[in-house]
């Protein structure tokens, strides 16, 4: 007698795969909570040690597995031995589906490959060849050649084969009161009066081609001195450098608060700010999913990250050629479908893009999720 196949309405336990940075997991939740509201499901996130403590505050994901995974750029090394083990680790949770999600310029075999080791019986992805037996339900991924979409729109197109709907789209981040009042209590230890508001800048890079000079931000914080509101120059540890050279070169009405704040504690201090200026990093992600304002100073990587359904304004600006992706897809996209931006932004112009968003209520207006597409 011939077994019944598996469907996805029948699912309960679902493996989902999202191994890159935390902006990219957070782009992924409305995705997740399409799949948790329309399946009641337990979801396991797959996940990578860059992304990890952001995981807590995504209420939809029940359970963290977290690997460097060697296809996608981590700052650990992964032997073939790990992967047989993760193989037979993910074995042991017996999930009843596996969703592979990507950017389009990665590739979800590799992981196809191993979820199948692991015997996970339904397997999900985008694929640009045919992947026979490593998956059993594929889209066909038409991106970057036919069109560009968001990441959000990619993700929820690519869960909406299992019959997974969401109403709600917007990006999903929760804190909890303990973390907004461990978050007030330092700013108040550090003496920062944020009783009228405040902005945050945050300079810092994980990848050179996205810098934005030192001396433009500073110019930046001097232009927005009449607001009013202090600034709060936030990063990691190793960026305290970077945000202390800053805050010293605004003056008194910036402050360095890099590596200061938990994940959690960071979530709270994004939500409680009048408006964010960022480089193309997660916090703009954190942002958006906090509905507060943001501008970006977009280094043209991946048009697919702006700040999903946020008030905000994106300025664009070349990577250097020296410092340019050799992924042949990539180089497609800033070859044939990202519009040209080769001047970098001047501080007078964004200065005067946020003083506008600072009299505009929080969400009043989306930036586009095509910004940046031709």
């Amino acid at each position: 007698m011939q077994m019944q196949k598996p469907v996805w309405n029948t699912c309960k336990k679902i493996l989902c795969i999202r191994a890159d940075n935390m902006g990219d997991l957070i782009m992924t939740t409305p995705a997740l909570k399409a799949l948790k509201e329309t399946f009641h499901c337990h979801i396991t996130v797959l996940t990578s040690t860059m992304a990890q403590s952001i995981t807590g505050y995504i209420p939809v994901i029940d359970e963290v597995i977290v690997r460097d995974l060697p296809w996608i750029k981590s700052n650990t090394a992964t032997a073939g031995t790990d992967l047989i083990e993760l193989a037979a680790l993910l074995r042991s949770y017996q999930f009843d589906a596996a969703i592979i999600f990507t950017v389009y310029s990665q590739s979800a075999l590799p992981a196809a490959l191993f979820t199948m080791m692991a015997g996970i019986p339904l397997r999900l992805a985008y694929s640009r060849e045919n992947p026979y037996d490593l998956l059993t339900h594929w889209l066909p991924d038409k991106e970057p050649y036919s069109f560009v979409q968001h990441q959000v729109k990619r993700d929820l197109a690519l869960v909406a084969v299992t019959g997974a709907f969401t109403n709600d789209d917007r990006l999903l981040l929760v804190v909890s009161v303990e973390d907004r009042q461990r978050m007030q209590n330092k700013l108040q230890q550090a003496s920062i009066d944020t009783s009228t508001g405040y902005l945050l800048f945050h300079p810092g890079v994980s990848e050179e081609k996205r810098k934005y000079p030192l001396q433009h931000w500073i110019t930046l914080g001097q232009l927005v001195h009449d607001t009013g509101l202090p600034i709060l120059l936030t990063g990691t540890t190793k960026e305290k450098e970077l945000t202390s050279a800053i805050a010293a070169g605004i003056g008194d009405n910036a402050t360095d608060v890099a590596g200061q704040f938990t994940t959690g504690e960071f979530i709270a201090l994004t939500a409680g700010a009048a408006g964010v200026v960022s480089v193309n990093t997660a916090t703009i992600h954190i942002a958006a999913a906090c509905e507060t304002p943001v501008v970006v100073l977009y280094a043209l990587t991946n048009p697919q990250h702006t700040p999903w359904k946020v008030s905000g304004q994106v300025f664009p600006y070349d990577v250097p050629e020296s410092l340019q992706s050799k992924n042949e897809v990539i180089g497609y996209v800033r070859d044939n479908r990202m519009m040209k931006q080769p001047a970098l932004p001047r501080p007078a112009v964004i200065a005067q893009a946020l003083e506008s968003l600072l009299q505009q209520e929080k969400g009043d207006a989306y930036i586009a999720p095509d910004t940046l597409i031709l």
